[in-house]
């Protein structure tokens, strides 16, 4: 996995990322949008145009935002 959606996306979902995103590896999922890691090339165009700060590369995820990865495992397990 590369970039990670957080919390502040929640309910957001003002899916600049989307239109952004040269490959649509971005999905809109019921509660946020999800980052598919094997389609995503690492090249951070989402994480400067998201409005509420929600796109992290996975390394530099905080302690309490390490369960989005989980979260967006289990989504792309599900679709």
């Amino acid at each position: 996995m590369t970039h990670v959606i957080t919390a502040p996306c929640i309910g957001e979902k003002a899916g600049e990322c989307v239109d952004v995103c040269p490959v649509d590896c971005i999905i809109e999922g019921e509660d946020q949008f999800f980052i598919d890691p094997d389609l995503c090339i690492d090249c951070g165009a989402c994480t400067a145009v998201c409005p509420v700060d929600a796109i992290f590369y996975e390394d530099d995820l905080l302690p309490e935002d390490q369960p989005f990865v989980e979260k967006a495992k289990q989504f792309f397990m599900e679709a």
